[in-house]
């Protein structure tokens, strides 16, 4: 026996289920495989309502293939699995035998890679099985398009559904942070059999195994990678066989004192994209909507011989390419490496923040109190563009 009447019977139980589901979680945070500094168990209980926030809204709002919308998810509200600074993340339920079309203007996007993919990083499925990128098929900035995926087709910007698809995923990047329209995106649905939105029975339950998966596998990927090279120095190159395939990751995880700073320095990497970006150890951003916490190849200082020096600290160096740790005295530096050849030697040193000037070129330039603010500034003018809705 099933219909409406049943299914309203079932949620009541659905719902209770959940509830406790999330009151074991809030247990499971508090062993000792989590954090459980003072900071890293209030980082545990933030990141766990983002979490809960994140997935239900995924698992409730965006279940239906045959009804596809994107949602935004990594923003300042809902960073997991180590976002990147400088991209807005969307992400649409499809399913193979359905057509949809992708339609949007790029306006400030310099570019986008669309990725169909058989389920999130943290899931028991998390192939990557086709991409494109934009800039591939001739889509640039302030420009219109349309793709299409899914059904037959050979056209440049057709991407199919293979068997195992269930998911959409965009990436936009955002490499000036200049305050400006962000780029638009819509998918419509334009054949293929009826779906329906999942009972809530089963939405509730995707919602909390995805909500717990998310937890605990990047809770164990930070601390495994930890566990695998010394602080505060850069480990062998860290691969995503699961993830997009552009891309280089490079591992520092520091742990400074108060009046300590990591200095990074490496020769300009040969790159279209490279950056250094700072994480909590649950591997989710300390956002910059008031500090600055990444630097992009368009946006750190490159020293006259071709050299990159960068200073993660608690305090205000006074010298460009200062990234804010937001006090955390034990976090990720993160060095991402696109569209490129060989990462370059990433070399790091501890030194009194006292002593950060000597440790670098003696042309670096300082930054004065009123420049930060003014840098800080633009950061949050840019962010208040991409993150308007």
């Amino acid at each position: 026996m099933s219909g409406p009447g049943v299914a309203a019977a079932a949620q009541p139980d659905a719902w209770s289920a959940y509830l406790r589901g999330l009151e074991a979680l809030g247990r499971r945070v508090l062993r000792d495989d989590f954090p459980s500094d003072p900071a890293g168990r209030d980082d545990c209980f933030r990141h766990l309502g983002q979490q809960v926030l994140c997935w239900l809204e995924w698992s409730i709002g965006y279940g239906d293939p045959a009804a596809p919308a994107f949602q935004r998810q990594n923003d300042a509200i809902t960073p997991w699995g180590g976002p990147n600074a400088d991209n807005v993340y969307r992400h649409a339920r499809v399913a193979p035998g359905h057509r949809y079309r992708i339609r949007g203007r790029t306006n400030s996007c310099e570019d986008f890679a669309l990725a169909v993919r058989a389920g999130f990083r943290h899931t028991a499925t998390p192939a990557t099985l086709k991409e494109l990128t934009a800039s591939d098929v001739g889509i640039g900035r302030d420009q219109s398009f349309e793709l299409v995926l899914g059904g037959a087709g050979r056209e440049p910007n057709h991407v199919p559904l293979p068997d195992g698809a269930v998911m959409c995923s965009i990436r936009e990047y955002y490499f000036d942070w200049s305050p400006s329209e962000p780029a638009t995106f819509t998918i419509e649905h334009v054949g293929g059999p009826a779906a329906g939105q999942p009972e809530l029975p089963g939405g509730l339950a995707e919602a909390l195994d995805l909500t717990e998966r998310s937890l605990v596998f990047w809770n164990d990927y930070m601390r495994d990678a930890r566990a695998r090279q010394e602080d505060n120095s850069f480990g062998n190159k860290i691969d995503v066989p699961r993830g997009l395939q552009l891309s280089q990751f490079g591992f520092c995880f520091y742990d400074l004192g108060p009046d300590e700073a990591l200095v990074v320095e490496c020769d300009v990497p040969d790159a279209r994209y490279w950056s250094f970006q700072l994480y909590g150890m649950h591997f989710f951003r300390p956002f910059d909507l008031g500090r600055t916490t990444s630097l992009n190849h368009r946006q750190a200082h490159v020293a006259a011989d071709g050299s990159v020096h960068l200073v993660a600290a608690h305090s205000d160096p006074g010298v460009v390419n200062w990234l804010d740790t937001t006090g955390r005295a034990l976090g990720l530096v993160n060095y991402r490496h696109f569209w490129g050849s060989r990462m370059p030697e990433l070399r790091t040193r501890v030194v009194p923040l006292a002593d950060v000037r000597a440790a670098l070129p003696p042309h670096t330039p300082a930054v004065s109190a009123s420049a930060r603010s003014r840098e800080v500034a633009a950061r949050r003018a840019h962010l208040a563009w991409r993150f308007r809705t």
